[in-house]
């Protein structure tokens, strides 16, 4: 198990990144939330399998056609046993 708490930003409020972040999330089976931020940014968390996570990660780098992502950091930390994925 993976635990990724993830912050992209650029152009990725206004343009569906949390709610395609939440289908991505459940069609590949990966835990946790998106939020977007005051700054204009979205911070996620995604807990899961390891390559599951990567591909949410990964997928963060784009997002939906209409984003625009300038930069994503990453921050590993331990699982929790998160179940289920949420729109904050």
């Amino acid at each position: 198990m993976t635990r990724r708490h993830v912050f992209v930003r650029g152009t990725v409020q206004g343009v569906f990144f949390r709610a395609s972040c939440q289908q991505e999330a459940a069609r590949i089976g990966v835990a946790g939330w998106v939020a977007n931020r005051p700054d204009g940014s979205v911070e996620a968390v995604f807990e899961g399998a390891d390559e599951a996570v990567n591909r949410m990660v990964s997928w963060c780098r784009s997002g939906p056609p209409r984003a625009a992502v300038d930069d994503v950091e990453v921050v590993d930390e331990e699982p929790r046993g998160d179940s289920g994925f949420e729109v904050r």
